[in-house]
């Protein structure tokens, strides 16, 4: 895993990653192409870089660039009705500023909370394969150790984000219980590693926790068949924001 000095420098070099053919065909087919009602815009088209807090105590992680959302607007969750649904909990419990995220230049906050993905271009038929989760595994293991010294909990949307999230940290040295903690909504486990030298060369036995939560993803399958509720969602979002010391209303 590369290192960064800093989540702009990770940021800048991921935006021209080209790793996999099949995601770079299609993101730039659809940024070329347009859906109608965008005729007018210009299309992001690249991979989608994290948006929010760059000392987040809190990480929400899930599939994220959308064809004509991310792919279109440049920023996770924004521009489609998943992301309508996502940032209009966060705001009803106080880590947005917003309601509604259209454009990366609507003003839009995260406060204490970062959002990221495990797979960064916008997968044809939403499914990216599993090589390619595993080549743009390299981005979200170098984003969450940047994040690494401030956070304290994870908000994992859908299976896919839960076995991605649970592989990047077993990766990155953390704990993860096994048999590895299986997905639900609600789901919730605690990974550990031993805490960092803090410089004075004195050892100590302390370990550094994250709680991961799950809860089922924003997608319009979930939030239209009422298997994820507005309620449901804010109530997950209050407890892994509980977790990581931040107040909601």
């Amino acid at each position: 895993m590369a290192a960064y000095p800093s989540i702009a420098a990770l940021d800048a070099e991921l935006i021209e990653c080209r790793a996999c053919p099949r995601l770079v065909a299609w993101r730039e087919q659809v940024a070329r192409e347009k859906r109608a009602a965008f005729a007018d815009q210009e299309y992001w088209g690249r991979p989608v870089p994290g948006f929010g807090d760059e000392h987040a105590r809190m990480v929400i992680l899930g599939l994220a660039p959308a064809a004509h959302g991310a792919n279109r607007t440049g920023r996770m969750f924004t521009g489609d009705q998943s992301g309508d649904v996502l940032f209009k909990a966060l705001y009803d419990v106080g880590l947005a500023s917003r309601p509604t995220a259209v454009s990366a230049d609507d003003g839009m906050e995260l406060y204490g909370v970062r959002m990221t993905a495990p797979v960064r271009c916008a997968p044809p038929q939403n499914k990216p394969t599993p090589a390619e989760r595993d080549r743009c595994a390299t981005w979200l293991e170098a984003e969450l150790a940047l994040l690494a010294p401030t956070l304290r909990s994870v908000l994992v949307l859908g299976a896919f984000g839960w076995r991605s999230a649970l592989t990047g940290f077993a990766s990155m040295g953390w704990t993860v219980d096994r048999p590895r903690p299986k997905f639900g909504h609600g789901a919730r486990t605690t990974i550990r590693r031993p805490r960092a030298d803090d410089g004075t060369g004195a050892s100590s036995t302390a370990a550094e926790e994250l709680t991961v939560f799950g809860s089922y993803h924003v997608s319009q399958h979930n939030t239209f068949t009422g298997r994820l509720t507005p309620e449901m969602l804010r109530a997950v979002i209050r407890d892994a924001a509980g977790a990581a010391g931040l107040s909601t209303d």
